[in-house]
């Protein structure tokens, strides 16, 4: 059999959970998870604005109709 050691089974997340509401306690998590999707969609604007750029570069003829 193969281990792979990135693989996390129920046991694992469930630990992580009961952790992570003994660190954090049940009133910060809302908190923290807004400060994630926060975070995430910051960085995904900012892939989308990259994509923009380097479409623009690929196509010099959108360039030149604006």
């Amino acid at each position: 059999m193969i281990a792979y050691p990135l693989f996390i089974g129920y046991g694992e997340i469930i630990l992580i959970i009961i952790l992570f509401l003994l660190i954090f306690g049940a009133k910060k998590i809302p908190e923290l998870m807004r400060g994630v999707g926060k975070g995430v969609r910051s960085f995904k604007e900012g892939l989308n604005d990259v994509e923009k750029e380097i479409k623009k570069e690929d196509n010099p003829s959108e360039k030149e109709d604006k």
